[in-house]
């Protein structure tokens, strides 16, 4: 199971393994109060792509195939990120303040596809 949540809602054991899916790291987080499994980086939207989307609800549908692309060019990133939810849960965790168009409701769908057709 693949869920996402919020980076300032607190953990809870259902989360499974958290992984932080932001290229930048969230404001007013300490490195050390965060409970989660790694930061990926590299699986975050480009800098470029981000800065042009700029959380605007309007360009949300090219926003999504844009960095659909994006994870399609880069299958290595996504690997842990299976591995993960072939063993159990894991929680995307993001800092954007819409929860309807975010980056992590796209990696979420991505991934659960690929799972889907890679059994």
């Amino acid at each position: 199971m693949i869920k996402s949540k919020r980076v300032y809602e607190p953990a809870t054991p259902d989360d499974g393994e958290r992984y932080l899916i932001e290229r930048l790291w969230p404001r007013g987080i300490k490195k050390e109060g965060l409970k989660l499994k790694v930061w990926l980086k590299d699986i975050a939207p480009s800098t470029e792509l981000r800065q042009w989307f700029a959380h605007d609800p309007i360009k949300w549908a090219e926003f999504r195939r844009r960095y659909m692309k994006e994870l399609t060019s880069d299958a290595a990133a996504l690997r842990p990120l299976i591995a993960a939810a072939r063993r159990g849960t894991v929680t995307l965790l993001y800092s954007a303040r819409d929860t309807e168009h975010n980056s992590a409701l796209v990696l979420l769908a991505f991934l659960e596809k690929k799972l889907k057709t890679k059994k």
